[in-house]
């Protein structure tokens, strides 16, 4: 098996072409990421689960007194940012330690980066190496509210380093992205 097979692959599992094309100018590569299967992804639905809407806004409002109390953040950003994406986004998350990327919407695989109230540039940092065709940052400001921004892949700037860096301020919203 050739380095590149997994395009053929890819077109046998229905990606369209543009997502096949993305993935050659990428560079996937088989044996920098653990392939997955769908037996590894949990069941599609189409409403988010109420009482996971439940334990992340109570989850929030925990994050608040706390810091309302001690000054000191919660450091629960990440778990945060990929259950708002999982009921806002639609996104399907993938099992716990799966590599290569956060989640799935649609034929997309999707990576979650999360911006907390404590970064001060505002930017996140994800492996080129990583098996996904779109990055969503979500934003959490100091008030904890929530913003999301999703990009192609090919947005991403080209380079050489194991991360690529984005910036909160470099991203604009799209018309994906779902309205509060």
């Amino acid at each position: 098996m050739s380095d590149w097979d997994f395009l053929h692959d890819m077109h046998n599992d229905g990606y369209s072409p543009e997502q096949i094309a993305d993935a050659a100018a990428c560079g996937y590569n088989p044996w920098e990421w653990e392939p997955l299967y769908e037996k590894e992804l949990p069941a599609g639905r189409s409403q988010p689960d109420p009482k996971l809407v439940m334990i992340f806004e109570s989850l929030v409002e925990n994050a608040m007194s706390y810091h309302a109390l001690t000054g000191r953040y919660l450091q629960i950003w990440g778990e945060l940012g990929e259950l708002y994406a999982e009921f806002k986004y639609g996104i399907e998350r993938h099992k716990p330690h799966t590599r290569g990327s956060d989640g799935k919407l649609g034929n997309d695989f999707v990576e979650i980066k999360t911006i907390s109230p404590e970064k001060d540039g505002g930017q996140v940092q994800v492996k080129r190496a990583g098996n996904f065709n779109r990055l969503l940052v979500i934003k959490i400001s100091e008030k904890f509210e929530f913003e999301g921004r999703l990009i192609e892949r090919k947005q991403l700037s080209k380079g050489e380093g194991i991360y690529a860096r984005v910036s909160w301020s470099a991203l604009t919203p799209t018309n994906e992205e779902p309205q509060t």
